[in-house]
């Protein structure tokens, strides 16, 4: 095997509603309890040994979703190769999504949420919807929420706007960047969700959808009880087959088995990448969330509500031409264009205002992925840029934030108190992370100056939504290189090179309220070609995100299994090796800015 080398617990609750129901109790994480955590004096192959013998409620590697699919064996060589062939390998895997479209559409369970949103969302109701996600799942929903917002916004609706909310794990600060460890704790859910829901609490009018791809993370199954206990209806959307969750999963199988709860199975083959959630699962539930809340927001306005079957149809378009030569040449070139740019040392910096949360999501996702750096605060000059980053060209940070959200930033200012009066972790306790509004908005996503990106190229994004050319075009003048992505819109004068991936489907005539084919057409290209990209950088073996970042339970036991994949180590001893080396690279950032503690690992024992 050639490897390239790369470049640049949760609160327990103290109030009875809790543990109100049936077959669940306070933690869904059973070992949440500080009491079972290890100690943080522990050697690195002890923290191991601890893991091996008593996380194994985090051993996923049964789960469809965390397996490698046989459709891209080979991809990180076939993008070093020639990246039009991966960009064909990962949509041969997104074609498969037409086929849980026609599940999940003709399901009683996908009528009922839509039934559900639809009378929660009612001028004459007085109910809201709660999105919950964590991670992917939890930028989903935060997106799902500014579609419902800027709609409402577009139809001069204001008095609807605020029936929508997002419960994302850590908050806004998330689409940032991960906050570590929430998503192993169903009590930071609850806690979470009831703050957003505020002094009238959840309540029966409400409806919460916990959106979960693996269908086993804790934090999201915390807010399904925290539903249910409140009388709200409530959905669980997932993408491994529920039989398999409830056999292999016991925190699954206890929502699984609640028949208060509609289970929305969105069942997948393993991801393009193994493990990478963030790209077909997520496209599933955006599909298929988005299609139900949009029938809801149709019918809140008296419109005539489409039938399932035209978001499928629709859908089915929308893969049908990012198939087509065009389409696929402009995703690869421009996947060469960004590593040519990052072998060069150099940053990429994409303008973005109708797609400014899309193109957020996934330059945040490239993180911990691919264990790049995140982004950076105004000011702070210590930490390495990001390697690819977002701003609006328009409008200075502030007004950028609210036009990405369609609503002001929304923080968590729990302080050390609160955390240790919910019982997490003394870790937490000890050191809460700042994830209020204020810390937020000090992320420039705005037109301010950033020198130090200028040496590289500024990417514009354009659609036939955006009406910022001119704002890009004076932004971009500073860059040594410009460039173009355009979808759905002809290529603008006066930029560098453009990439144009013609979809005559985002045309705004054509698509619904929530623009669900924009959203779902950018989402599939940058996915593409941001994975295609740190494929030919060598941050990928094989279809295996060598370069993941292990910063929870579940991303630990991903690198475990991938070093033993790769080296022949049994699990055990790939998971002590593992910890070693998180150990290491946490001694020597200079060494972390270059490698993961996974790929580090597999370059020390390489395969027999």
């Amino acid at each position: 095997m050639t490897r390239r080398p790369v470049g640049p617990q949760a609160p327990r609750r103290s109030d009875a509603s809790a543990s109100s129901t049936p077959g669940h109790d306070t933690n869904d994480s059973p070992h949440g309890d500080p009491a079972t955590l290890p100690a943080a004096s522990l050697t690195p192959a002890e923290r191991a040994a601890y893991f091996v013998e008593h996380e194994t409620a985090f051993r996923l590697g049964v789960l469809p979703t965390e397996q490698p699919h046989p459709k891209t064996r080979g991809l990180a060589e076939a993008a070093q190769r020639d990246p039009r062939e991966a960009v064909r390998m990962i949509q041969a895997v997104d074609h498969e999504l037409l086929d849980v479209a026609d599940r999940v559409f003709a399901s009683d369970e996908f009528k009922k949420l839509a039934l559900a949103l639809t009378a929660s969302l009612s001028p004459a109701s007085n109910g809201r919807v709660f999105f919950t996600g964590c991670g992917a799942t939890g930028r989903l929903s935060i997106l799902l929420e500014a579609c419902w917002r800027k709609a409402c916004q577009r139809h001069d609706r204001a008095d609807l706007e605020d029936r929508v909310f997002s419960v994302m794990a850590g908050g806004d600060f998330a689409l940032i960047k991960s906050v570590e460890g929430y998503e192993d704790f169903s009590d930071f859910g609850r806690h979470q969700i009831d703050d957003t829901a505020g002094p009238r609490e959840l309540n029966d009018a409400d409806t919460v959808v916990a959106i979960t791809e693996g269908g086993e993370t804790s934090f999201v199954i915390g807010t399904a009880w925290r539903g249910l206990d409140a009388g709200a209806s409530t959905f669980f959307v997932f993408n491994n087959p529920a039989n398999v969750l409830a056999e292999h999963v016991e925190r699954s199988r206890r929502v699984i088995e609640e028949a208060a709860i509609t289970k929305l199975d969105l069942s997948v083959s393993p991801m393009a990448v193994a493990g990478s959630t963030r790209m077909q699962a997520t496209t599933s539930e955006l599909l298929v969330v988005g299609a139900a809340l949009e029938m809801a927001f149709d019918g809140a306005f008296g419109q005539p509500i489409k039938p399932a079957s035209h978001y499928r149809d629709s859908f089915a378009t929308l893969l049908e031409q990012l198939e087509t030569g065009d389409a696929v040449a402009a995703m690869a070139d421009l996947a060469a264009y960004e590593a040519d740019i990052y072998r060069e040392e150099r940053l990429v910096t994409y303008f973005a205002d109708t797609l400014l949360l899309d193109v957020m999501t996934d330059t945040t996702e490239r993180s911990p992925t691919f264990s790049l750096p995140p982004f950076r605060k105004r000011g702070d000059d210590e930490a390495p840029p990001s390697w690819s980053f977002v701003q609006n060209p328009a409008v200075d940070t502030d007004a950028a934030w609210r036009r990405l959200l369609g609503r002001d930033v929304r923080g968590i200012d729990w302080a050390s108190a609160d955390y240790a009066g919910m019982g997490a972790p003394a870790a937490i306790v000890d050191d809460p992370p700042a994830l209020d509004a204020d810390t937020i908005r000090t992320f420039p996503i705005g037109r301010e100056p950033l020198p130090v990106r200028y040496p590289g190229a500024a990417v514009l994004l354009l659609t036939p939504d955006d009406d910022i050319l001119d704002a890009a075009r004076h932004a971009a003048s500073r860059y040594a290189q410009t460039a173009a992505l355009c979808l759905g819109t002809e290529p603008p004068a006066g930029v560098g090179q453009s990439f144009v991936v013609p979809l005559d489907s985002l045309d705004i005539d054509q698509d619904g309220p929530m623009r669900l084919s924009l959203h779902l057409g950018a989402k599939l290209a940058l996915n593409t070609l941001s994975t295609v990209s740190m494929a030919v950088m060598g941050r990928l073996v094989s279809n295996w995100m060598v370069h993941v970042a292990c910063t929870n339970k579940k991303l630990i036991d991903r690198g475990t299994r991938l070093i033993a994949d790769q080296t022949g180590l049994p699990y055990a001893d790939a998971c002590r090796a593992l910890h070693e080396a998180m150990a290491t690279l946490a001694a020597d950032p200079k060494l972390a800015a270059r490698t993961s503690p996974v790929a580090y690992v597999i370059e020390k024992h390489p395969a027999a």
